[in-house]
């Protein structure tokens, strides 16, 4: 990890879902070279089925709208297929494979209407 997260967090890249006070998901997004990538979304397991990935997923969405972006990006491991068939079903498309340390990742991109 290279990343300085704290400075993500300065410039406002990390937001929270919080339930009775205790964060039960986040989601990582920000400007890069190659467009506006959601880096990191999770929901804790016993919050998923929610909407609570999804709620923040759209939170994505509108930053990206709100900096200029007319599409965003993320990608995740191929064999997550659960990830995959719920992008798929949010409007995200496939359009790479990357071997990343001997993992394939699926890199998929969202146009905004």
């Amino acid at each position: 990890m290279v990343a300085d997260y704290a400075e993500v967090v300065d410039r406002g890249g990390v937001v929270v879902a919080e339930a009775g006070y205790v964060v039960v998901g986040m989601i990582l997004a920000e400007r890069t070279e190659e467009g506006f990538l959601i880096d990191y979304l999770a929901v804790d397991p016993d919050h998923q089925g929610r909407g609570i990935g999804r709620a923040l997923l759209v939170h994505a969405e509108d930053q990206a709208r709100r900096t200029g972006h007319d599409s965003l990006y993320l990608y995740t491991h191929e064999l997550m297929s659960e990830n995959l068939k719920l992008y798929a079903q949010l409007g995200y498309e496939e359009y790479d494979r990357r071997n990343h340390g001997g993992a394939i990742l699926v890199h998929m991109r969202k146009q905004l209407g």
